[in-house]
């Protein structure tokens, strides 16, 4: 019997934890490399009570954690329900960038596909 390798239901799982890995290892690279620059898309209340540029760089920690998740295909429905988590929570506090961020609303809808698809 021949497999139709564009109907795989695992291959889309694996173009889905590539997709969001590759997001994230930017993200974490880019946040421990010029923390600076990723504090503002973080909520102001969060800066009363902490260094911004700690949370940036225990977030960059975080979504590292999550890609090499993503990649070993270990974890993947906490991966995807943390990510989806991640991608909700950048859209609802940075509806003010949302010329930036709609491109979130694609993650946060991969993220809930592969946690809907995953063993």
């Amino acid at each position: 019997m021949k497999t139709n390798i564009s109907s795989s239901p695992k291959n889309a799982r694996l173009l889905l934890q590539i997709g969001l890995a590759i997001v994230l290892l930017y993200a974490a690279v880019s946040q421990l490399r010029n923390p600076e620059a990723w504090t503002t898309y973080f909520p102001s209340f969060l800066a009363n009570s902490f260094s911004l540029i700690t949370i940036v760089k225990l977030v960059a920690i975080g979504e590292a954690t999550l890609a090499v998740w993503l990649i070993s295909g270990k974890f993947l429905k906490m991966a995807g329900l943390i990510c989806a988590l991640t991608f909700g929570g950048i859209i609802l506090f940075n509806l003010h960038y949302l010329i930036i961020t709609f491109r979130d609303f694609g993650l946060l809808f991969m993220s809930l596909a592969l946690i809907f698809i995953s063993d």
